[in-house]
């Protein structure tokens, strides 16, 4: 008003004056204010005025939307405008129910996005609200969930907070006691000042330290008055629209004194309370003279006047407001000749249409931007608002957050960024898995699975690595798998080759032992050419498992089993070959011409080929249907891609096997039959033993064999031709080398003679 009035290029012939009423939260006594000031009177006489100098063209107000509703009614009858700094209310837009009423304050509809930028900046997903139950808490409540629920944050509990309409009357402070018990450390205040009171008045009964508390700008309207509430508060965070600096501020606090403005009761008032002291010429009295450079400027540190509220630059805008609207429409009255006129203007007309102007600007140019303030609580009663951070916003798909964490000061109790979750964050190798009934930021966290990975935090699925990776142990990525094999150079696979070349070299050395004593009688008792054809087929099972040792191609794959099937089918066949001839020699000796003949002819030398054949047929099937090919195994061994041979056709190999099976079955019978005939060298006992250990292997071999898998599995039948080959050698010719090399005596005619006579014969 001061500038105003000493500023020769606004309003350069008229003085604004004004006079201030109080806005209790009682709304019966705010509006019997309203009434003393359009009546001019302390006795409210309706329907009269008792102005005698002056004219009142404006009203500035608007603590509630409700109170500026009530008094919209009674100042549309005397065609007075009223201005509005409080919060911006969407219903109070409406002209057709309120045509005087103007709202200095911009909308808000920004404001959830930044309160909901700041708790995703500090990664706080668990809150509680707190909104005044009226309609326009219930309008933000709707619009913040459903914008918080979109972002994943939870609403622990919401409290609707009672509105009081008068300024002691009693509240339902139940609600307090959820706040101490709650697991939410962020609570977001939303409302108009008369459920802020019932927030202050349950304060002095609760201490609520250990909550952060963020809350809108409009709670600035009873800051001062409410002593406990900033204490609980202390730490939280206060939203307030960008404002500019007021010029001259500073410079009018520090000269301002009462003697300057003597009708001003309550100024005297102030600096006697406060600063207890009173100017000479003062109406209270020489009460302790204050010295002459005293000012406003050493109130005590709980009150603040160059830290401008909200709503006092509303204040301030709206008084500017009025006066540029006077000063704009005197001159239209002046430029029209109309000076009688210009005394007694009509400011509601002026005043809309400069409003809608600036509305239309403000709606061109629509750059949102809010202040975010540390609420910080010293001692003594001295508290502040510090600024530390920004929010802008051009549009939802446009917004700016700007903190600086390092002077934040946080709530007592904490000594960093607080947390505020239902439920901790899962880290990398875990998934989240909500909990049933409860919000979807309430969950569990889950390992992933075997063969899954999650590389971020709070990840909503696992993903399955590709076929040539593996997960690691924690399951946060996934490491390439290494290509291995039944390699020489393992372990297994060398201690399998060591075995098959000793082998291989022990069944030459028997080959050759039997060779150079081909003469005796021992070798050509049991028909060495059936010996030397077992003895190389020996040989070539121990030579063919090096087959299945090493780097698998495709010609390793294919004669790896037909060549296992067929030298099986030459050793088996030779045996059963051995036993048929053991038979035949008894059966010689007794009458008859067709055992004769059969022995004669050499019929048991044809069992080899023709067993041999139907095994080569059989795998020329096998070949010619589904032959053998290169497989990668990704998930025998963790970690490796296993390179190993598939059969092809699991039917044909099991057509091999149980063909070699039944071969070896009926050379046990035959060989079983014939173990008890009488002969100085008869070998039916060794070659049913030797079926015996060959059976029993390869028996023992299946179960094994389809419970492993990958290297193991190709080992496991490595070591079976192995066994049964070695089986076979060990029992049909270790006992005839025995008595070649060490008993020579018994393998020579004057020994069997000398056996002869001692048995009898």
């Amino acid at each position: 008003i001061q500038e105003i009035n000493k500023n020769p290029q606004l309003l350069p012939n008229l003085t604004l004056g004004f006079k201030f009423y109080n806005a209790f939260a009682s709304e019966q006594y705010t509006l019997l204010s309203i009434v003393y000031w359009l009546l001019g009177a302390t006795i409210p006489l309706p329907n009269y005025t008792c102005h005698t100098q002056g004219r009142h063209v404006a009203i500035i107000a608007g603590t509630t939307s409700a109170l500026s509703v009530e008094f919209g009614t009674l100042l549309e009858l005397y065609k007075t405008p009223q201005l509005t700094y409080g919060p911006f209310d969407p219903m109070l837009n409406d002209k057709d129910q309120f045509p005087s009423l103007y709202q200095m304050a911009s909308s808000d509809s920004s404001l959830g996005h930044g309160m909901i930028s700041l708790l995703l900046h500090f990664g706080w997903t668990w809150v509680a609200l707190f909104v005044s139950d009226d309609m326009k808490g219930e309008q933000f409540l709707q619009y913040f969930e459903a914008a918080m629920l979109k972002k994943g944050i939870c609403v622990a509990f919401t409290v609707k907070l009672p509105v009081t309409k008068k300024l002691y009357a009693g509240s339902d402070l139940t609600f307090m006691s959820s706040i101490r018990v709650s697991s939410a450390n962020v609570h977001i205040l939303y409302g108009d000042v008369r459920g802020l009171i019932s927030v202050d008045i349950s304060v002095q009964s609760f201490l609520t330290m250990g909550k952060v508390w963020i809350m809108t700008s409009k709670w600035d309207l009873v800051i001062s008055e409410t002593n406990h509430i900033l204490h609980s508060l202390h730490g939280g965070f206060s939203f307030s629209p960008h404002k500019e600096e007021i010029p001259g501020l500073k410079l009018f606090v520090k000269t301002a004194k009462p003697s300057h403005y003597p009708e001003d009761f309550y100024f005297s008032k102030l600096w006697l309370f406060h600063l207890g002291c009173s100017l000479e010429g003062s109406f209270c009295g020489h009460i302790g003279t204050c010295s002459p450079n005293t000012s406003l400027e050493f109130l005590p540190g709980h009150i603040d006047l160059l830290t401008i509220s909200d709503s006092s630059y509303l204040v301030y805008n709206a008084v500017y407001t009025v006066a540029h609207v006077l000063h704009k429409m005197i001159l239209e009255k002046v430029e029209m000749r109309s000076l009688a006129e210009a005394s007694q203007p009509m400011i509601l007309p002026c005043l809309q249409t400069v409003l809608e102007m600036m509305c239309f600007h403000e709606t061109r140019h629509h750059v949102v931007h809010y202040d975010i303030q540390n609420i910080v609580n010293f001692p003594a009663g001295f508290r502040l608002l510090v600024k530390i951070g920004e929010f802008s916003s051009k549009s939802p798909h446009d917004q700016d957050l700007l903190i600086n964490e390092d002077i934040i000061e946080w709530p007592v109790g904490f000594k960093k960024t607080p947390q505020s979750v239902c439920s901790q964050s899962c880290g990398p190798g875990f998934r989240k898995m909500s909990q049933e009934g409860r919000p979807v930021c309430c969950y569990t966290c889950v390992f992933c699975p075997e063969r899954d990975v999650s590389n971020q935090t709070d990840a909503e699925q696992c993903i399955q690595c590709a076929e040539h990776e593996y997960p690691n142990m924690e399951r946060s990525h996934c490491l390439p798998k290494m290509m291995t094999f039944l390699a020489f150079e393992d372990a297994l696979g060398m201690a399998l080759v060591c075995m098959a070349l000793c082998f291989s070299v022990t069944t030459a050395a028997v080959l050759g032992v039997f060779v150079k004593h081909r003469d005796t009688p021992i070798v050509k008792a049991n028909n060495r050419s059936l010996s030397y054809i077992l003895l190389i087929a020996l040989l070539l099972c121990f030579l063919c498992s090096l087959l299945f040792i090493g780097r698998p191609n495709t010609a390793t794959c294919l004669l790896r089993q037909i060549t296992f099937g067929l030298v099986f089918t030459v050793a088996i066949s030779a045996v059963l070959a051995k036993t048929i001839t053991v038979i035949l020699a008894f059966k010689v000796m007794k009458p008859g011409r067709t055992m004769r003949r059969l022995l004669v002819s050499g019929a048991s030398n044809f069992i080899i080929p023709i067993c041999s054949l139907i095994q080569l047929a059989l795998c020329g099937i096998w070949l010619g249907i589904s032959p053998p090919f290169i497989e990668l195994d990704a998930y025998s061994e963790h970690g490796h891609i296993i390179l190993v041979c598939n059969k092809g056709s699991v039917t044909a190999f099991y057509c091999v096997l149980g063909y070699l099976g039944s071969l070896a079955l009926a050379s046990f019978t035959v060989a079983f039959l014939a173990r008890n005939l009488p002969d100085t060298f008869n070998e039916a006992k060794f070659l049913t033993f030797s079926m015996l250990v060959f059976c029993s292997v390869w028996v023992t071999f299946l179960p094994v064999y389809h419970s492993t898998k990958g290297k193991v599995m190709v080992a496991v039948e490595v070591f079976s031709i192995l066994a049964s080959s070695a089986g076979l050698l060990g029992c049909i010719f270790v006992p005839k080398c025995y008595i070649i090399l060490i008993r020579p005596e018994k393998n020579s005619l004057k020994g069997l003679k000398k056996r002869a006579s001692s048995k009898g014969f």
